[in-house]
């Protein structure tokens, strides 16, 4: 891997669609969840003021921005709201894209997911070790003190189901059908996109297939992932800032 620096003018020029994760790059890591009965509360985290400004510079340079979370769509909105209008959303793991107001959904998981949500919630009940269910339509987010070996257990059991720790949760998917990789190719169809025309950064295990299907992959935490250029985990600025500056300095006539 690269460091971001030597990444050049001439690279970026077949590069039309910019794709962000969103915790560890845009804001910073971790979910404040606490979930008493029916009652759940969850953090919601905003972009700061010089991303705003960067996206929208972005856009004004025919960039296409999309942001691939495996966070639901609504927090995404409550998050973005700001950039709305410069950007398409993919949430839960590639199940759905929202553009414009738009909802193009990827798959249909209600009948593969509903049996085992009971399951889990069962699982859940008194265990000191789960902080809350996150609230999601295509997939199941559990939040976790730690790993459990319990809810893995339960999935491994449901055919063609499995399990995502992304260090505080654990999210349930159908295998090969729910992943950020998905949502990025669904993605490249809407915009009529080529690989070579994508840039996708990321900071967490489950971006890796998400980074492969792209044509520049850029890691946001070389511990973890790979890609052709790396950003260190490190500093004032969130890897997204820097890559964003970066881009937008070279496209400026920058070095």
């Amino acid at each position: 891997m690269k460091p971001l620096e030597q990444i050049s003018k001439k690279e970026l020029d077949k590069i039309k669609m910019i794709v962000f994760d969103v915790d560890g790059v845009l804001v910073p890591r971790g979910t404040r969840i606490k979930q008493v009965g029916h009652t759940t509360t969850l953090e919601t985290k905003v972009i700061k003021k010089r991303q705003i400004a960067q996206i929208k510079e972005l856009h004004m340079k025919r960039f296409l921005i999309n942001i691939s979370s495996s966070r639901g769509l609504y927090m995404m909105q409550e998050m973005f709201r700001e950039v709305l209008p410069f950007v398409s959303l993919t949430y839960e793991c590639g199940s759905a894209t929202w553009h414009k107001g738009k909802i193009y959904q990827h798959v249909n998981s209600f009948e593969r997911l509903r049996s085992v949500f009971s399951k889990l919630e069962k699982a859940a009940e008194k265990n000191k070790n789960v902080k809350g269910f996150e609230p999601k339509e295509f997939i199941i987010t559990i939040h976790c003190k730690r790993k459990d070996k319990r809810f893995e257990e339960i999935v491994n059991k449901e055919k063609g189901l499995c399990t995502h720790w992304n260090g505080e949760a654990y999210d349930v998917l159908i295998k090969k059908y729910q992943t950020k990789a998905v949502g990025l190719k669904h993605v490249m169809k809407i915009f009529k996109l080529k690989r070579e025309n994508v840039m996708a950064i990321g900071d967490n295990y489950n971006d890796h297939e998400l980074l492969q299907a792209s044509g520049m992959p850029i890691s946001a935490d070389k511990s973890r992932i790979k890609g052709k250029f790396h950003i260190p985990l490190k500093g004032h600025f969130l890897p997204a800032d820097i890559l964003m500056q970066k881009i937008l300095s070279l496209k400026r006539g920058g070095v």
